[in-house]
Parts: structure tokens; C-alpha cells; sequence
């Protein structure tokens, strides 16, 4: 498949980063220093202090996760902890608990946890 075929679904930002594919089950932890897109499955941890997460429609992680942002817009089961920002877009499902600097929650999006806003 062409790259710009598999960047689609991802935003611009997310064309050069790493990426779990729709055909992938990930089981266990994954930690570093780039950007991650998942259009698969991970269950585990995930720990991207200073990096940045993007969960497409379609990608699930079943996960605790820190990162330094995330945008949601598949499904989430955990808590997330950001450094900086948690946007759930509309499509995107998340249940458990958030705390970021800033965090959005688009109109349609599911979430059920707590939040905690950190200055």
C-alpha cells in the first residue's frame, strides 16, 4: 500500500510517525521518544512522555497510557495521563480516568471517568 494511501485516516502531523496497523494486536508495553499512530489493537502500557499518541477510528488500546498529547478518535480503556493536552474527537470512546493540562471533549464522543486538570 502507497504511503499516502495508509496516511488517509491520519492527521498530517502523523505522517512520519510510528504506527501499530489495522491488522496488528500489540500485547505488552511500549515506551520511547516518537510519535505513535494506532489503527490496530494494544493492550498493556503505553508510555510516550514526550511524545504525542493519535488513536484512529478503528484503533483500540486497552492501556494505561502517558503521553505528552493524545488525540482520541477510536476507543480507549484506561486511564490517560498527558503532559500537555486529551482531545476525544466525536467517533472517539473512552472509558477511564483523564489528567492534562487541557482536555476536550468533542459533542457525540463517549467518556465515562473522572477528570483532573493540571496547571
Amino acid at each position: 500500500m502507497a504511503d499516502q494511501e495508509r496516511n488517509i485516516h491520519l492527521p498530517a502531523s502523523f505522517g512520519t510517525a510510528s504506527r501499530v496497523g489495522p491488522g496488528l494486536v500489540i500485547d505488552g508495553e511500549i515506551s520511547g521518544r516518537e510519535d505513535l499512530a494506532v489503527q490496530g489493537h494494544v493492550k498493556g502500557k503505553i508510555n510516550l512522555p514526550e511524545s504525542d499518541l493519535f488513536v484512529a477510528e478503528g484503533g483500540r488500546i486497552e492501556a494505561e497510557i502517558q503521553v505528552r498529547n493524545i488525540t482520541v478518535k477510536g476507543e480507549v480503556s484506561g486511564n490517560i495521563t498527558a503532559s500537555t493536552r486529551i482531545v476525544i474527537e466525536s467517533s472517539g470512546r473512552v472509558k477511564g480516568d483523564l489528567a492534562a493540562s487541557l482536555i476536550s471533549i468533542e459533542d457525540g464522543a463517549q467518556f465515562r471517568g473522572s477528570v483532573k486538570v493540571s496547571k
